[in-house]
């Protein structure tokens, strides 16, 4: 049965993105190819994958009109429709230039909201950066620097289901499309993963061996460890084991200190997470059980 996941679009556009999944059999390409040359379509990119153990084809076609005219985004949709239940898709055409609006969570430490809000002002990334939640005051200077409305939601073991409740609201009045938990130091509630299933990154620290609880980095420099990183992953009820989509590593070594080693995973941590967060927003990801696929 197909599965569709589009937003009712309401504008033409330039260009579309069309992202799928589905059982694989002969002609899903052929398929798309036809249903583009019908509507005097033109491939910009296009990525796709066979993943044999699960028999499932994966594709990302982003095209344009061949003349350069607009195109009708929700007639496509529309049009698509019989196409993707034929095949059984689970499918989205959106927008390609459709800004994706995100809500940023942090606790005390700032640098992966800086670097995220950083890149979003060069063009980087291309997001809508709705408002900033935290359940400390602490960097509501950064996020004025950058424009961005700061939301102080203290948390408490009593107070957690009110804040997770304001949280929610914010979500919804400011349709939020993606949130990111930029190293927001709170377990979020099932209930609270499985609403945002699917639309919401977290980002942690990434070592072998594994060090868990307080003071990961120093831990890890204790230890003597050759290689931190970090790892981008959307939120589930699983503590820190939700689908995987970007890791990264980088080389430390004896000579360094423990707070040369926490630089070091800072860094690293924020540029995974721009990397999840821009392949999420630009519509690469297709979230396969507990895998994702990445067609970048």
């Amino acid at each position: 049965m197909t599965v569709n996941v589009n937003v009712p679009a309401t504008r033409d556009t330039g260009q579309c993105v069309l992202t799928l999944s589905c059982p694989d059999a002969p002609g899903i390409v052929y398929a798309v190819a036809e249903f583009l040359v019908r509507h005097e379509c033109t491939i910009v990119q296009s990525q796709q994958f066979d993943d044999q153990d699960t028999n499932t084809f994966f594709m990302r076609v982003q095209f344009s009109h061949a003349r350069g005219e607009q195109l009708s985004l929700s007639a496509l949709q529309r049009e698509f429709e019989p196409i993707a239940t034929r095949l059984a898709m689970k499918w989205r055409l959106v927008d390609a230039h459709e800004r994706q609006r995100v809500l940023i969570m942090v606790s005390k430490f700032g640098h992966c909201l800086n670097d995220l809000l950083y890149r979003n002002s060069v063009g980087e990334l291309a997001l809508d950066v709705v408002g900033v939640v935290s359940n400390h005051p602490d960097l509501g200077a950064m996020a004025e620097h950058y424009g961005v409305p700061y939301h102080h939601v203290p948390v408490t073991p009593d107070t957690k289901p009110d804040a997770e409740a304001k949280l929610m609201e914010i979500v919804d009045a400011e349709d939020v499309d993606l949130v990111v938990l930029a190293r927001y130091m709170q377990i979020l509630s099932d209930d609270l993963c499985k609403r945002l299933e699917g639309r919401a990154i977290n980002i942690h620290h990434s070592m072998l061996p594994s060090f868990k609880g307080a003071r990961p980095y120093h831990q890890a420099h204790e230890r003597g460890v050759k290689l931190v990183g970090a790892t981008a992953h959307y939120v589930t009820s699983d503590l820190d084991e939700g689908p995987i989509i970007a890791q990264q590593v980088t080389p430390v070594d004896h000579s360094m200190s423990a707070d040369e080693f926490v630089a070091r995973g800072r860094e690293v941590e924020s540029r995974t997470l721009a990397r999840a967060v821009r392949w999420h927003t630009e519509n690469r990801i297709v979230i396969s059980g507990n895998r994702t696929v990445i067609l970048s």
